[in-house]
């Protein structure tokens, strides 16, 4: 068999059907879109997640008899109050911890430093001098790294102050109106489709639940395990709590690595602290059970209707598409993972597989 009969069979298996080829098409273009035009995009790319977290929220006062623009506008007013908390109370004391801890950096590479020398002059055939010296200048390169990225991140936002306000003010306005007329929308973009969609239309209502279902279980996730982690650093005495509580809360959306990458900072504050002292250890204890009350309780329960996805396809999902979006395609990979594994079993199989499927059997002559 040559290449050219492969290639054409598999292209009759794949692509015999007129619907895969418009579904193919709007994957093409819709990845493209967001990988050209993304940034251009972004504000409205934020709105719609942000109207998909919301829209649960008016579909359930609709239900209860709300009507549906007052719905909208309490939901909305609701939001933009978050968002007022947010821009002006939450996030001026977390920078203001971030530029308190990032100061105080030195300190407490002086105190690991100091730690090390104790560790080598007990146990001198266990860590050799050359590798403290090793660590120490690899400690410093990083340090140095962090003290220059945090520079320039606060002198560019200088310059971003204008986009800030963009976003500020065009967010709020698209999310009232994806809210508002959201049937509209929907009901315009379904005119731009072919008439024959019965393969889109299923794969668009399995991943309009999926993604739904992600965004305000990932948001309510986040909000319960940063919350919690706040006051338990707090009845600790442990500082830096807002900082830290937000760095563990969004920690929950890489799986299996994000925790891992939380744990050092917060080691990392209550050693220098508290030192090898009990409460250092009570810290750790604390954190490591609200990881595993969120991994094993909070988590299954919150996803407990998505698709069930090996943990190598979530990790290689993470990896691939944060790769190609940053934070958004991290936050976005299950979904993602899920849209594929979707469009994996929907995808039209050709005619023989079909009948086949159907309990047809077709005799060649």
């Amino acid at each position: 068999m040559t290449m050219r009969t492969i290639l054409k069979s598999w292209v009759e298996r794949y692509f015999s059907d007129e619907e895969a080829l418009v579904l193919l098409l709007i994957l093409v273009a819709g990845f493209a879109a967001i990988i050209w035009f993304g940034r251009m995009l972004a504000p409205f790319f934020t709105a719609l997640i942000l109207a998909f977290l919301l829209q649960g929220v008016v579909s359930t006062l609709t239900r209860r008899g709300v009507p549906h623009l007052l719905a909208v506008i309490s939901v909305f007013l609701a939001f933009v109050s978050a968002l007022l908390t947010l821009a002006f109370i939450l996030m001026p004391l977390i920078w203001n911890q971030l530029v308190g801890l990032v100061q105080e950096t030195p300190r407490m590479f002086a105190s690991g430093q100091a730690w090390l020398d104790d560790l080598q002059a007990r146990y001198p055939n266990l860590i050799t001098p050359d590798q403290m010296q090793s660590w120490i200048g690899v400690a410093s390169r990083e340090i140095s790294q962090l003290g220059q990225r945090a520079l320039t991140l606060s002198l560019a936002s200088l310059g971003n102050v204008m986009s800030l306000i963009i976003y500020l003010v065009l967010v709020p306005i698209l999310v009232f109106f994806m809210l508002k007329d959201r049937e509209v929308l929907v009901g315009f973009t379904l005119s731009l489709l072919p008439q024959k969609r019965s393969l889109l239309t299923r794969i668009w209502q399995e991943m309009d639940c999926q993604i739904a279902n992600y965004i305000r279980g990932k948001f309510i996730e986040i909000m319960i395990v940063g919350s919690v982690a706040f006051f338990t650093f707090t009845f600790f005495g442990l500082p830096y709590t807002a900082l830290l509580a937000v760095l563990v809360g969004f920690s929950v959306l890489v799986p299996f690595i994000g925790a891992a990458v939380a744990t050092l900072p917060v080691a990392a504050v209550a050693g220098f602290y508290f030192g090898l002292s009990d409460q250092f250890f009570y810290v750790l204890v604390a954190y490591a059970v609200i990881q595993a009350l969120d991994g094993n309780v909070l988590s299954p329960v919150l996803f407990s209707e998505t698709n069930n996805i090996h943990p190598v396809s979530i990790i290689v999902a993470v990896l691939f598409f944060g790769g190609i979006w940053g934070f958004w395609g991290v936050f976005f990979a299950i979904p993602l993972a899920t849209l594929l594994k979707a469009l994996i079993y929907a995808w039209p199989r050709g005619i023989h597989e079909k009948e086949a499927a159907s309990g047809i059997v077709r005799v060649d002559s």
